[in-house]
């Protein structure tokens, strides 16, 4: 089955076609060079007969992309959801352990399909495997058309408002402002993406450590609270905060586990580009049991620095937790927070389009979408149509 790739030439604009030799080998069409030496690797296409891109992605990389697309804005910003529905804080600091640990629970399960399925593109792979070409169909449409792109668009609305913000005082912030600066972020990780894999995964690796020095402030600063003696919100867990949260229902408890797992969402990135994680038996694995946990002890100990100068009623009132921790603890230092929001938002957002443009190129490359959605630009090799068309939903 021929594959076609576009090669952006400085003279201008040519198309090549990877095609496949009688022994299984690829070779392109119209380029010579350059273009040939930087091939799909040869052994993984040659088995399947398909296109596979190139095994760049090691250790720290797989765990950089977890860890910085299940970190968005949603812990610094508003992580008032599992405490408003459990009525106490001892039950949702329980709701965020165990949603931790079903997620972990589900990252390995997909460790294990991800070394027995070495293909891109996480759930669509192994619903071709387990139940045949239409529910793998079904979700690449689903995931392609609505799941994916709205994803993206609310971690960019995040990122277009803590950038506005600060600019605007005390007023609201203008919503087509926001949408402007949410679209613009967009287009330079398209374009950061499409550039180069390499470029890509720098980014996401930059971006989730100094996400995770904005998480070791705030949990420092409530260790410090801590050391002073601000205890009083913490020395009984278990007694509800208000008397109309007196009890949770189990109705409440399942919207807490919701609001929990979302939080948690990002889990399963890793698994969408699989063929590009150099030794996935040992790194895939690997990246899962060190990220997830990384995570959840995060959330857990961020959740404790807040309640160390706030009480659970300020917690609630605060639509923006992060901000108001930053204002009592940090002085003149308060600007982090927002910074953070920002840089943790846009880590997310790049990580969710680079796991994006691989499911539709992956289900391009079956015939599950359209066929343009299979090609890759043949000096860089990325699927640059599937990241396009990615934005493209993204923005409408």
């Amino acid at each position: 089955m021929p594959r076609h790739v576009h090669q952006d030439a400085a003279a201008g604009n040519a198309t090549g076609t990877i095609q496949w030799n009688g022994n299984g080998s690829t070779y392109p069409q119209g380029t010579e060079g350059e273009g040939q030496e930087h091939m799909l690797e040869g052994q993984g296409a040659a088995k399947d007969d398909a296109l596979h891109l190139k095994r760049r992605l090691g250790l720290f990389s797989g765990v950089a992309l977890i860890v910085g697309t299940m970190i968005g804005s949603g812990i610094f910003v508003s992580p008032t959801g599992v405490l408003e529905r459990t009525g106490s804080v001892g039950v949702s600091f329980a709701i965020w352990i165990s949603c931790g640990v079903l997620s972990l629970l589900g990252a390995l399960a997909y460790a294990e399909l991800g070394t027995m399925n070495t293909s891109s593109g996480a759930e669509y792979a192994y619903f071709m495997d387990a139940f045949g070409p239409l529910p793998a169909f079904l979700f690449s449409w689903v995931s392609t058309l609505v799941l994916k792109p709205s994803q993206m668009a609310i971690i960019s609305l995040s990122f277009g408002r803590y950038v506005v913000e600060p600019f605007v005082g005390d007023c609201e912030p203008s919503g087509v402002a926001m949408k402007l600066v949410a679209v613009l972020i967009i287009l330079v990780i398209l374009v950061i993406n499409c550039y180069s894999v390499n470029l890509a995964t720098g980014v996401q690796n930059v971006f989730t450590a100094a996400k995770m020095v904005a998480i070791m402030i705030v949990i420092c600063g409530g260790m410090y609270q801590l050391q002073k003696g601000n205890t009083h919100h913490l020395q009984t867990p278990f007694e509800p905060i208000s008397q109309e949260r007196a009890s949770a229902s189990l109705a409440d408890i399942a919207t807490a586990f919701y609001t929990g797992l979302w939080a948690y969402d990002g889990w399963n990135n890793l698994n969408y580009v699989t063929e590009e994680i150099k030794n996935p038996s040992r790194n895939l694995p690997l990246s899962i049991i060190i990220a997830i946990p990384m995570v959840t002890i995060c959330y857990v100990l961020i959740n404790v620095s807040y309640l160390t100068v706030m009480s659970p009623d300020a917690l609630l009132e605060s639509e923006a937790v992060a901000v108001t921790f930053g204002n009592l603890t940090l002085g003149v230092m308060a600007w982090l927070i927002p910074l953070s929001v920002a840089i943790s938002t846009f880590g997310s957002a790049n990580g969710t389009l680079f796991a994006a443009g691989r499911l539709c190129f992956a289900a391009s490359r079956e015939g599950h979408l359209m066929n343009i959605l299979s090609y890759v630009h043949i000096r860089r090799l990325t699927p640059a149509p599937g990241l396009i068309f990615h934005v493209s939903a993204t923005i409408l």
